[in-house]
């Protein structure tokens, strides 16, 4: 298993590497049956970075929080590209914590890679109901300044 987190064209504070990695695993454990964990790479950049991806490789040509790749489900290998920018703003539009919108982009990325989805209102709601189950697991930490 080897879940890594890096950064592109961004500054961020980003602490709690092990409690992160044990939270985006024991999900997918419990999300996926027998999951064999293999190499996901969390990256972390601007809005920019995030947005020439979307349109490249999705032709998608606006901005977004999260951008899932999956490679492979045997073992389960993934790339989460996650634009800070939007994170943040969409912190100050949810009145939260930036940390608290950052750890929800995560878990929604990684129940994508478990299979659930959210196109319909049905799959949203579903969805917003696993991240906050799996939000709750985490314990509270100290927020982390970005912009």
């Amino acid at each position: 298993m080897e879940i890594q987190f890096f950064q592109e064209d961004v500054h961020l504070a980003w602490e709690h590497e092990e409690l992160i990695r044990s939270w985006i695993a024991s999900t997918l454990r419990t999300e996926v049956e027998g999951v064999e964990i293999g190499a996901i790479s969390v990256i972390f950049c601007s809005d920019e970075y995030l947005l020439d991806i979307n349109t490249r490789y999705l032709q998608h040509n606006y901005y977004t929080d999260i951008v899932t790749f999956p490679y492979s489900e045997h073992p389960l290998s993934a790339d989460l590209y996650i634009s800070t920018d939007r994170v943040y703003d969409n912190a100050i539009e949810r009145k939260i914590g930036f940390l608290a919108e950052l750890h929800r982009v995560v878990i929604h990325g990684i129940l994508h890679l478990c299979g659930h989805q959210d196109k319909s209102d049905e799959e949203k709601s579903k969805m917003r109901t696993l991240e906050d189950h799996y939000l709750n697991i985490l314990p509270p930490l100290e927020e982390v300044k970005y912009k």
